[in-house]
């Protein structure tokens, strides 16, 4: 059953300990709170998940699409039967009693076998406080309160990851009116968007998109993760679980299209055949329904086009041959943005454009992190200071060096040479890294940064942000070793200094790298210019400054 906020922690909770969860976690939490998931009231055990991955069903047989659990770091599991589950403001939104947890390994980038490991928590939830924070959160209504909104309308229901442009528009209105429904968009806001990236810019471009709707038409955001393969599901589970979410909001039928039909097999046209789908459930608390089934027609749309002679999408059996225009991919559409063009008015409402424009600026004018990896001696801290000089001596950019002594003060300071403080100081550094890029700068970043993991997570921080570019410094370590002023190396090899990356401890070179230079090879100004022309040729640099 659904369970209803409470204002404050109880006081026989004082003493649980607290597990802060992720964006994914934090949606899936909600979800089960809301009802929106019913007749699920908790974070699956083995046996449901076993079922849902070989035949789509929960252990008891009910239809259910997707695995809901929640996985952490075994490190971080607290190892007891009650645990509070908060937001990343360290706010208790639940308590989760654990019934079941269990190991299961985690891969890592860059390793074929993976050596850490995650815990498994299953077990039932009960609401707290309901969640405060967040853009955009006066929206997201609980799916109770949606069906009220709706009553007995028909309802046509659109989720998505990505903005909504002037073909789907045109659809929306087509099948709104031959259902005489009310149309809802579900903005799917856990994880990163289509083009835009970021949940609120998200919402921003959905909600200027249904200003060309008719007028009803409800916007409600909702913390749906997308799975991946991982997840144990194949590609047809996420049709899937955006129906069983749109039903549980009061919808009636779903449009769905492109990889979504695709992944349900072929089909009759949209109006004479659909694929339907069916889940049971029996939360009286704000489930998918009082009476234990729900049927929600999920409607494909045909192939449609921009017809150039009337200037309309439609159909694409209604256009004269010749005369159609394809939609863009979201790669072309990122590409027009990244160079600063004009979004086509054929292709998007102008409010959706001046919101795209605003979410993903040109490159020009966009903050980015240039992150240069290498082992100590490979040149990466002297390419870095060429280039905040050369950067700075333009003035076209603000730039900000993190690297040298203030970075071993202030971030570095008290951290060891175990692993997990390696880590520790990369995420840091990486953290004010995106932190200036947020706001448009540009940091220059040239740590050792040995393992793949760790860069890996710098580049998710900074890409939700910014862009990221990944500088391998490729110089052999017999060349860093005889460049070696301080003697590091021979400190390390005469076992006077552990863990020391390149001699008793490892390098995982990177297989994402923007640029691999060897400055062996080449001169410590020819490193910095090709560095320069990967800046410039992908066009976060302008020529006029140069």
């Amino acid at each position: 059953m659904t369970a209803e906020a409470k204002t404050d922690v109880p006081a026989d909770l004082a003493g649980v300990p607290s597990l802060t969860l992720d964006e994914r976690q934090l949606g899936d939490l909600e979800l089960l709170l809301s009802g929106a998931f019913a007749p699920l009231t908790g974070f699956m055990g083995t046996a449901d998940v076993a079922a849902v991955t070989e035949r789509r069903t929960l252990a008891d047989g009910t239809p259910w699409p997707i695995p809901v659990t929640l996985d952490i770091p075994a490190e971080a599991d607290p190892a007891a039967d009650r645990v509070l589950l908060s937001d990343p403001e360290g706010t208790p939104l639940a308590l989760l009693d654990v019934a079941e947890r269990g190991d299961l390994p985690a891969a890592r980038p860059g390793r074929d076998a993976p050596d850490t490991w995650l815990t498994r928590l299953a077990g039932r939830v009960s609401a707290l406080r309901e969640p405060e924070h967040g853009p955009f959160r006066r929206l997201m209504l609980r799916p109770a309160q949606a069906r009220a909104e709706f009553g007995d309308s028909p309802v046509l229901a659109y989720a998505t990851r990505g903005p909504v442009h002037s073909r789907q528009i045109g659809q929306l209105r087509h099948l709104a009116g031959h259902l005489k429904a009310r149309l809802l968009l579900l903005p799917l806001v856990a994880g990163p968007a289509e083009v835009v990236t970021r949940p609120e810019s998200l919402i921003r471009a959905v909600l200027a998109a249904a200003a060309s709707l008719p007028p009803g038409t409800v916007v409600i955001p909702v913390p749906l993760a997308a799975r991946g393969p991982r997840s144990g599901v194949g590609p047809e589970c996420e049709p899937l679980a955006r129906a069983l979410v749109a039903a549980a909001y009061g919808a009636t039928h779903l449009m769905i299209e492109g990889p979504d039909a695709a992944s349900l097999g072929t089909g009759a046209s949209v109006l004479s055949g659909t694929s339907t789908v069916t889940f049971s459930g029996t939360s009286p608390g704000g489930g998918l329904t009082d009476t234990g089934g729900v049927t929600i027609p999920m409607l494909r749309v045909g192939d449609w086009a921009y017809d150039r002679v009337a200037e309309v999408w439609r159909p694409l059996a209604l256009i004269e041959a010749g005369t159609e225009r394809d939609d863009l991919s979201p790669g072309e559409l990122g590409d027009l943005l990244d160079a600063g063009a004009e979004v086509p008015a054929w292709f998007t409402p102008p409010a959706v454009a001046r919101e795209l424009r605003r979410a993903r600026p040109p490159r020009a004018e966009r903050g980015f992190v240039l992150f240069l990896t290498g082992l100590s001696g490979s040149g990466k801290s002297t390419i870095a200071r060429n280039l905040a000089d050369i950067l700075a001596e333009r003035g076209d950019r603000k730039v900000t060096l993190l690297d040298g002594d203030l970075v071993r003060q202030l971030l570095s300071a008290g951290l060891t040479f175990s692993r997990a403080d390696r880590d520790l100081n990369i995420v840091r550094i990486g953290f004010v890294a995106a932190e200036v890029a947020r706001h448009g700068g540009i940091a220059i970043c040239a740590p050792i940064a040995p393992y793949a993991a760790a860069r890996a997570q710098v580049r998710r921080m900074v890409s939700e942000v910014g862009d990221f570019l990944l500088i391998h410094v490729a110089t052999p370590i017999e060349v860093c070793e005889a460049r070696d002023r301080k003697g590091l190396y021979a400190k390390a090899r005469a076992g006077l200094i552990d863990q020391f990356t390149g001699i008793s401890d490892p390098y995982e070179e990177p297989l994402d790298a923007d640029l691999t230079i060897d400055t062996a090879a080449m001169t410590r100004e020819q490193a910095t210019e090709s560095v320069l022309r990967l800046l410039t040729s992908g066009g976060w640099l302008s020529q006029a400054a140069g």
